[in-house]
């Protein structure tokens, strides 16, 4: 039986206001020029330090850290909830659920903040739990986030999908043991996802039911 990993943003909701709106806040904060909404696109999935040290152009740990505790002061009270859940998850979720398989979220997120955001979209239910980063930094790379839900949990990485959106989603899965499913409704293309291991690519949440049931048929 297979067990499902789930990243969150762009894959199973679209944070793509709240988290850019608030990359502008902190940016605005600390005095930087702020881009437009479109040009912070390739923020949505890798952990924030990395995408601010991008955007400031700096590796200072202090001011990095500045602007990650800005960004998170807008986004729990505002952007976490500038966010919407995509069209026909919750029923991949609840198939996935009906054949006893397990569910986990797994995501760069700060683990806290996931757990709001998959409650307030009523899908508690589905997960057995939220894994994600730490606020100290710990887990922030998805890779070893993804290996330390395995160890958690007592899987056999084998049995293991990871469904997300980004390569950060399909490299965690490739490094690790474990089949890499990508979907194109979040913010990666194609051609990221399968360079950097996807098994398969979908389009749509019907198409991912489809090809996670083809799998669990293999695998019987």
């Amino acid at each position: 039986m297979h067990t499902y990993l789930f990243d969150l943003d762009g894959t199973l909701t679209e944070p793509f206001v709240g988290i850019t709106k608030s990359i502008q806040y902190a940016l605005e904060g600390l005095g930087y020029d702020v881009p437009a909404a479109d040009d912070l696109r390739f923020a949505i999935g890798p952990p924030l330090e990395d995408s601010f040290s991008l955007l400031m152009k700096t590796q200072d740990p202090a001011l990095l850290a500045e602007a990650v505790r800005l960004y998170r002061e807008r986004y729990r009270v505002e952007g976490l909830y500038e966010n919407y859940l995509y069209d026909g998850i919750p029923a991949v979720l609840e198939q996935l659920k009906n054949t006893g398989a397990q569910l986990f979220v797994c995501t760069s997120k700060l683990r806290p903040v996931a757990e709001i955001v998959i409650e307030h979209f009523g899908l508690s239910g589905f997960f057995s739990k939220v894994y994600g980063a730490e606020a100290d930094g710990t887990f922030n790379n998805k890779v070893d986030l993804l290996a330390h839900l395995v160890k958690q949990e007592g899987l056999r990485v084998s049995d293991v999908v990871m469904i997300g959106d980004r390569m950060y989603d399909m490299n965690a899965a490739r490094q690790n043991g474990a089949t890499g499913v990508g979907v194109l409704w979040g913010h990666g293309s194609q051609e990221e996802l399968i360079a950097h291991g996807a098994l398969a690519v979908v389009q749509t949440p019907d198409e991912l039911a489809a090809k996670l049931a083809e799998l669990m048929q293999e695998a019987a």
